[in-house]
This record gives C-alpha cells, sequence and structure tokens, in this order.
C-alpha cells in the first residue's frame, strides 16, 4: 500500500463530472477517481475547513465514531473492477468495512485518517506525471483554491 494525499476535487469538462485527484506520497503518480457531486462537496468542505450549519452524512459518521469510542485507523482504496473503485474503512481493532472511496476519502479527511492506495490500482489506474509537467498539477492547485462547494451543486443543507 502507498500513501495518498489528496489534491483535491474539481469538475472535468465536457462530461461535467467531479473528479478526486489523489496524489502518492514519496512518487510521481496520480490518481483521478470519477465521484458524485455530493461527495466532491463533502470532499471540498473538509479540505477548506468549512462546517455546514447541520452535519453532512460524513460529519454525522464521524461524531457517531466519537460517541462510540471508535477510531478510523485507515482508508484502502484496494481494487479496481470494470472501471469501479473499491475501498475499505479500517478500524482501530482491525474491522474492515467495505466503502466508495469518495465516502471513505470524505470522511478520512474529517479524522485525520491516512489514505492507502494498492499498488495495483496505482499500477492501473495511476498516472505519472513528470516533474516538467508539474505546471500543470500546480494550475490544477490554484483551480482548487479558487472553487468552492457550491460549485459543484450542493451546498450546506
Amino acid at each position: 500500500m502507498n500513501e495518498l494525499d489528496v489534491v483535491g476535487v474539481r469538475v472535468e469538462m465536457p462530461s461535467n463530472q467531479p473528479i478526486v485527484l489523489l496524489r502518492e506520497v514519496g512518487g510521481d503518480r496520480y490518481l483521478p477517481i470519477w465521484i458524485g457531486p455530493g461527495e466532491a462537496t463533502a470532499i471540498a468542505f473538509a479540505q477548506q475547513g468549512m462546517t455546514p450549519v447541520r452535519p453532512l452524512t460524513h460529519d454525522l459518521f464521524k461524531d457517531v465514531l466519537g460517541a462510540l469510542g471508535h477510531q478510523l485507523t485507515e482508508v484502502r482504496i484496494n481494487d479496481l473492477r470494470d472501471g469501479v473503485f473499491y475501498a475499505e474503512l479500517v478500524f482501530a481493532g482491525g474491522v474492515e468495512v467495505s466503502a466508495r472511496p469518495s465516502d471513505a476519502i470524505a470522511l478520512a479527511l474529517r479524522t485525520g485518517t491516512p489514505i492507502y492506495g494498492s499498488e495495483e490500482v496505482l499500477a492501473e489506474a495511476g498516472i505519472s506525471i513528470p516533474d516538467e509537467q508539474e505546471d500543470e498539477v500546480e494550475k490544477f492547485r490554484e483551480f482548487l483554491d479558487q472553487v468552492s462547494p457550491e460549485d459543484f451543486g450542493g451546498g450546506p443543507q
């Protein structure tokens, strides 16, 4: 498993489909995952440190975990089948629960939990971006600094 950082979310044109972009820590591969607008909003909120008036599903899940005294120890993006990514939530004590990567990422950002990608997933879907193309990634980061969760069709509820 390779540790991943969340670069951010954006809307891919012309499909108007949100993606979350993950970056391999200590590597040159990026992992784009197409997600829904609700999850894009949840991830953007967490990255920007925004707290909605009422808890979103991922905030609620985090609060329930805390109330029950359970800890999420890691998120694993562990499989890719027929173009669909799969993830696992790993809890203290070794309990593992299957999850959509977008939900797992949104929860990991809220709990400060590390995210990992399997070598198989990164080999199949990862995109290597050499240093000379890093300026494109920098443009993406600049875009993320200017985008708001409302741009993804969601917002506080």
